[in-house]
This record gives structure tokens, C-alpha cells and sequence, in this order.
């Protein structure tokens, strides 16, 4: 080839390529470490292949979703603090999934930064694997994009996409089948998961405290740590309940929190009843509503409020499914009901 005098180069123009390519040889392990049946997961091909027989699956239904972190990865950026916010991007999109009874097979990530830090990417990735591996996910491959110009310095986001199964007559909810007088079983979240850090960041800011002062609510050392508390993954206890039929519907509280998610999961006849009183709200959210004034629908409407996932059941099955929840190790209780709209 020939080469030209004052020639530019990708680097030059903010592109290293040896940077992302170091990073999937870093990345690699990390992926290999989240095989199941089905998913023989090696990096580097263009595509990634699953068996769904091998998998044990005859005639599944396959359910797809997609999701990010949101701006709760600009503290993460902020502060150094990267360790969970792959966890994050799969627990938004598995938990997404299981609301629909389905089991989460692959997943794959998209990472867009101005300027490629491989050793903080790798972190996420490594969050990422993590996240995979409590879901019982493959994580079978992604893409890294370096666009300086488009991004500053070292911001990034992220994107995830998982596809899952489920028995054709397993799909959730089942709508036809709710009755007035359900329960709804709650499980507890871990704090605001990675849904209202928009209004979080300008409570933090109305506080006056740094991201590095000692949480006012406990749950970290710092602030910054215990706001990075990753996103729960509801898989591993709510799966084994979904496939033996147990379930009505389940909904995942992400933005819109208590207000808006779980009518997604009941039938149009019927409205769920929360019983308030029956948990406690969270220290978190109860820093964030003094701090910032939030009113009470506000903040319902906003957060989970101490309520990550929600179960639909029978009332004759809900203390069955209650003891299964807490022999699992979950934090569950009974939140409210299903009444006649």
C-alpha cells in the first residue's frame, strides 16, 4: 500500500483500536464464565448462536427487551465508581423479561464512550458477566464504539438486549385468570435500582453534600457508594414460581414506579390496592423525600419505594408463595390487593 506523506491516522483522529482491542482480550474470560446449556459463548465472531433445544426448550415463545442505566451512570462517571452499573444493565432488562415468565438465555451490551478507558471498561464489563451469572444469562457478545466528538472526554452509556423463552403457555400475565381479591406480593428492592436519578441528582445538589460525605441513610460508606447499590435480580427465585403456573402476573417497578407499572400486569377490569402501611419506606427514600420535599405521589410515582418486583397471585396461594419467597432468602411480604375498578 502507499503511503502518504502527512497522512492521518483513526488514532490520531481519537480512535485507538489496540485500546478495544485489548479490551476484549481482558473482557473474554469474563464472558466465557457465563455459559449455560445452549450458549457456547466465545467472543469475536459477528454473531452469537443459542440452542434452544439444548436449552430445553420444544415449543417456546421468544421474548425480547432492551434497556440502559440512565443518568445514574453520570456518578458513576463522576466518582469513579463503575463496579455496578453492568450489574444495573442487566437487572433492567432480565427483570423485564421475568415479568413476562420468561427465562433469560443471552444477553449482549452496547458501550459508546468518547475516549476508551480500558481498565474502567472493563469494570463494567465485569459487572456485566456478574449480572449475567445471577440471571443464568450467556453473555454471548456486545460492541464497544469510541466517538470522540460525540461523547466527552471519558462519559460512556450503555445498552443491554436479552433474549429469553418461555412455554407457550407459561406467557405472564395471565389476565383472564385474575380475579378482585388477588394478592399482590411484594420483593424488596436494594434502594432506587437505576430509575430516578435524574431528580436524585438534584436532591443530592439541593443537600449540599459531596458525593464522597458519608450517606446520610446509611447502605455505604460515602453517598456515591450507597447510591450505586446495584439493581436486584429477581430471577433465581421468581423463575422456578412463574414455570410451575403459581403466578397471575408480575410486574418490574421501574420509572413510573408503583403508580404506573403495575396496571401494566392486571387486567383492565381490576386496579391494585396498595396497603401502605404494610412495609416500611426505605431510609433512602425517606432521605429523598425530606430532602428534596417530594410529595407522596411524587415519590410513588418516581421510585419503587422499597418495592423492586411485584407478584400477582391467588389469595389461597399467597402464603405458599410467601414461604417459597423467603426460604429463597427474599425479603417478601404481602403489599395489597386486587379490587373492581
Amino acid at each position: 500500500m502507499t503511503e502518504r506523506p502527512n497522512g492521518l491516522t483513526y488514532a490520531e483522529a481519537g480512535v485507538d483500536i489496540d485500546a478495544g482491542a485489548a479490551l476484549v482480550e481482558r473482557i473474554k474470560p469474563l464472558a466465557r464464565a457465563t455459559r449455560r446449556p445452549g450458549a457456547d459463548v466465545q467472543l469475536g465472531g459477528f454473531g452469537a448462536l443459542f440452542d434452544l433445544k439444548a436449552a430445553g426448550y420444544d415449543d417456546p415463545l421468544i421474548v425480547s427487551t432492551t434497556d440502559g442505566v440512565g443518568t445514574k451512570l453520570k456518578i458513576a462517571i463522576d466518582t469513579g465508581l463503575h463496579d455496578t452499573v453492568g450489574v444495573d444493565l442487566v437487572a433492567m432488562c432480565v427483570n423485564d423479561l421475568l415479568a413476562q415468565g420468561a427465562e433469560p438465555l443471552v444477553f449482549l451490551d452496547y458501550f459508546a464512550t468518547g475516549k476508551l478507558d480500558v481498565d474502567a471498561a472493563t469494570r463494567v464489563v465485569a459487572g456485566i458477566a456478574e449480572g449475567c451469572r445471577l440471571a443464568g444469562a450467556a453473555l454471548a457478545g456486545g460492541e464497544t464504539a469510541e466517538m470522540p466528538g460525540l461523547y466527552a472526554g471519558g462519559d460512556y452509556d450503555l445498552a443491554g438486549f436479552c433474549l429469553g423463552a418461555v412455554r407457550r403457555d407459561g406467557v405472564l400475565p395471565r389476565l383472564d385468570e385474575q380475579r378482585a381479591g388477588d394478592v399482590m406480593i411484594g420483593l424488596a428492592s436494594s434502594g432506587p435500582h437505576s430509575n430516578g436519578y435524574s431528580l436524585i441528582r438534584r436532591i443530592v445538589e439541593r443537600s449540599g453534600l459531596p458525593w464522597d460525605a458519608p450517606s446520610p441513610f446509611g447502605g455505604g460508606a460515602t453517598l456515591a457508594a450507597a447510591l450505586m447499590t446495584a439493581t436486584r435480580i429477581y430471577v433465581r427465585p421468581v423463575l422456578p414460581l412463574a414455570k410451575a403456573g403459581r403466578l397471575k402476573g408480575c410486574a418490574h417497578i421501574t420509572g413510573g414506579g408503583l403508580i404506573e407499572n403495575p396496571p401494566r400486569a392486571i387486567a383492565p377490569a381490576l386496579v391494585p390496592r396498595f396497603d401502605w402501611a404494610s412495609w416500611a419506606l426505605p431510609p433512602v427514600f425517606d432521605w429523598l423525600q425530606k430532602t428534596g420535599g417530594v410529595a407522596d405521589q411524587e415519590l410513588r410515582r418516581t421510585f419503587n419505594c422499597g418495592v423492586g418486583f411485584l407478584l400477582i397471585v391467588a389469595a389461597k396461594d399467597g402464603p405458599d408463595v410467601l414461604a417459597a419467597l423467603v426460604e429463597a432468602g427474599e425479603d417478601a411480604f404481602v403489599c395489597g390487593e386486587l379490587t373492581a375498578a
